[in-house]
Order: structure tokens, then C-alpha cells, then sequence
């Protein structure tokens, strides 16, 4: 088994301190949080960035600030931005976000930009035309139906083929289960490089189980807060430190 790609994602749009004392909500915790999970084996971090209320945002400025702390504080540090739209959102701002931010890499949300079609073209093109590497959300085999439609349509252009498979988003109890993944893997067959993320006390497990398929990893707060023993990790980093474990000793 290859050693996989890990990224933390460590807040997502709506967890809160009443979550978690740990959840980062600032930037500047936010930044300490990724430098204690680079130390633990995550080679990128997932971003949500958020107002002065502590609500999701996709406000450019806070995350041209966020990406320079970042960049100085853990330069080897891979970073993604979100574009989100926690139903706060429109695709419109979806996109000013990409246009005026102009990040590396992006998570986008293909149902989300589905929502208004006549911008999906503009919304692909301006990742293409600033460098940014797209990687598409995808909560279902429906939503890799609509990719790969994309796809053939050059709506969605050829180099821009990067995924995350989420792993029982609508399940019940928002649970997920090693299991869930192999829909994702018999409707997208083919596809060379993938990453997957869980919800609940069994995220390692389906964490462990993309591993096994040479899938890549996102772990953290974002999605759980605890393992299958049920007890919560005391912060994001020894959430990743846990499974880089758990991954070395089955690459051992």
C-alpha cells in the first residue's frame, strides 16, 4: 500500500467551541492547528475560514490573510481552500471567491455549482486560467454522473480531475461506513488519484479502507471529533497522529 496523501481538515462551515474547545475558529488558531498537524503527518489542510462572529465566510481578504500566515508558518504545507456554500451562499459568490482569492487549489462543490449551470463553464475556466486545481465534491454516484457529463461537455476541462468521494453524508446519523465507498469506486472506475472523507466514530476505518484502494485521506474535526472507541480525540492533531499510526502499522 502507497503511502497516501493525508489532509486535515480541521473546522468545516458550522462546528463551534460548543463542539469542541479545539475546533480552530480564528486564523491565528487556525495556523497553530496546522503546524501541530504537519508535526503529526498531514501534508495539506482542508480551509474554512470564518467571520468575526465565528460564521462560515468566503470574504476574499480573510483568506488572502489566513493563506499568508499559513504559507510562512508551514511553508511545506499543501493548502485547499473551500468554496462552500454552507447555505449561506450563491454560486456567484462561489466564484468571486475563486476570482478574487486566486488559490492553488479549491474544493468545489459540483451539486453547489449545479445550482446556477450558466456560470458552471465560468466558474471552471477561471480555475484553469489561475492555476487553481479544482477538486470536485462528490456526495454521491449521481454527483459522478454529473462530473463525468461535465467532463465529456468540456465544462469541466480535462486536467481538472481531482475528487472526494464523502462518505455517508445523508446516511442515517450522519454515520459513515467503510462500505460506502465502493459505489463511489464502481460508478468512477478509472479514475487514477481520489481522496475520501467520513463522518463519525468509524472515519479511520473508511480512512483505512480507501488506503487500501491507494485512495487519498482527509481527516479531522471537520467531520469527527472521535474514534471508534468512542472516546474524542483531544484535538485535530492527535486525530491525525492516530491514523498515520494506524497506517504504519499496516504498511509495517
Amino acid at each position: 500500500m502507497a503511502n497516501p496523501f493525508i489532509m486535515v481538515a480541521p473546522n468545516g462551515a458550522r462546528r463551534s467551541k460548543a463542539d469542541h474547545t479545539e475546533i480552530p475558529i480564528s486564523i491565528s488558531e487556525t495556523v497553530d492547528t496546522a503546524v501541530a498537524c504537519y508535526a503529526a503527518g498531514a501534508q495539506g489542510i482542508h480551509l474554512h475560514i470564518r467571520d468575526e462572529a465565528g460564521r462560515h465566510s468566503l470574504d476574499s481578504g480573510r483568506y488572502l490573510e489566513a493563506l499568508g500566515e499559513l504559507n510562512s508558518a508551514v511553508p511545506d504545507l499543501r493548502v485547499q481552500i473551500t468554496t462552500e456554500s454552507a447555505n449561506l451562499f450563491d454560486t456567484s459568490q462561489q466564484l468571486a471567491c475563486l476570482e478574487q482569492v486566486r488559490p492553488d487549489w479549491a474544493s468545489v462543490s459540483i451539486r453547489e455549482i449545479a445550482r446556477n449551470p450558466a456560470l458552471a463553464d465560468r466558474i471552471y475556466g477561471t480555475c484553469a486560467a489561475n492555476g487553481t486545481a479544482v477538486q470536485h465534491i462528490l456526495y454521491d454516484t449521481q454527483d459522478v454522473e454529473l462530473l463525468k457529463s461535465w467532463q465529456a461537455q468540456g465544462i469541466v476541462r480535462p486536467d481538472q480531475t481531482g475528487v472526494i468521494y464523502v462518505l455517508g453524508r445523508y446516511s442515517k446519523g450522519q454515520a459513515s461506513d467503510p462500505a460506502d465507498l465502493m459505489p463511489f469506486l464502481d460508478a468512477d472506475e478509472g479514475r487514477e488519484s481520489w481522496m475520501v472523507c467520513a463522518f463519525g466514530r468509524y472515519e479511520h476505518q473508511c480512512l483505512l479502507a480507501a488506503a487500501a484502494f491507494s485512495g487519498d485521506l482527509r481527516v479531522g474535526f471537520e467531520n469527527s471529533l472521535n474514534g471508534t472507541d468512542g472516546l474524542i480525540y483531544s484535538d485535530n492533531g492527535a486525530s491525525v497522529a492516530a491514523l498515520n499510526r494506524r497506517l504504519q502499522g499496516i504498511a509495517a
